[in-house]
């Protein structure tokens, strides 16, 4: 009984080399596979924050063309920021952005800066 009690006590099992290089293998697979998923789930976030802040400047930009009624033609973001049509966020679409009337009411734009 001491001796079989000894044997259980000094008894130390653990993982082999080729146990340990197996579960690495793997989870470098796991790894490969996840990574590029990953950066197209990011990619994918970024083209939609983009399209959502484009409808954000449209929308301000209806409101704005409605409450000025036919006194303003065009309308750049910084303008809208600054009568409070929108608020200031980083990131926010370039400031010197021209949105036409034309552009407001399809919903599109179609020049992306006043220099183009």
């Amino acid at each position: 009984m001491r001796n079989r009690m000894k044997q259980l006590l000094n008894k130390e099992d653990g993982f082999t080399l080729v146990e340990l290089l197996g579960v690495i293998v793997i989870l470098g697979l796991i790894i490969a596979i996840a990574i590029p998923g990953i950066g197209k789930i990011v990619e994918n976030a970024r083209e939609k924050t983009a399209d959502a802040q484009q409808e954000l400047i449209l929308d301000a930009a209806q409101l704005y063309f409605l409450q000025e009624g036919d006194n303003a033609t065009s309308v750049t973001v910084e303008t809208l920021i600054e009568k409070d049509y929108l608020e200031d966020k980083p990131g926010l679409s370039d400031n010197e952005t021209v949105i036409t009337q034309e552009e407001a009411k399809s919903g599109k734009l179609t020049n992306k800066e006043s220099g183009n």
